[in-house]
């Protein structure tokens, strides 16, 4: 019975860890090409916005983070830097800066998704001709499928 029960024990933790390399690994093997140095630079040309990613926000943490710089114009925002890979990103426009989970689910209604990151080492993204990027003064990257914060920046 003790055996059964570690063969049980022990099955489960390595299908769990399978699991979980699982979930972390196939956003990394199943990752588009992204934009190159070029083609970022040439985005992000004559952005009205420009701000910082840090890792050392609260709501960042090992496998959550994003570094780098966000230009954001009237049409496109263009991420030049790297995020944690993860699945399921998104890109929302926020009326006031929020660095963890609590902060942005507590305004994400009168937040605005502009679309999905499918690349972690830069990204354009358009923002549609009824968003103004003047209503809002942060940018923020979640993570949909998980709930879970990934990076923010206050371009005003």
């Amino acid at each position: 019975m003790l055996k059964l029960l570690l063969l049980l024990v022990s099955h489960g933790a390595v299908l769990a860890i399978g699991f979980a390399l699982g979930v972390y690994f196939l956003p990394i093997l199943t990752e588009p090409n992204g934009p190159d140095a070029t083609a970022l630079a040439a985005a992000a040309e004559g952005a009205r916005y420009e701000v910082p990613l840090s890792r050392d926000l609260k709501g960042s943490d090992l496998f959550h983070w994003g570094e780098g710089t966000i230009s954001l114009s009237d049409r496109r925002i263009v991420h030049k830097g790297e995020l944690s890979p993860g699945p399921d990103y998104k890109l929302y426009l926020v009326k006031e800066f929020v660095d963890d989970e609590a902060g942005f689910l507590a305004m994400k209604e009168s937040a605005v998704r502009l679309g999905d990151i499918k690349t972690f080492d830069g990204f354009i993204v358009e923002v549609p001709e009824d968003v103004s990027i003047d209503d809002y003064n942060t940018v923020l990257v979640w993570c949909e499928a998980f709930g879970e914060f990934i990076t923010a920046g206050k371009y005003r």
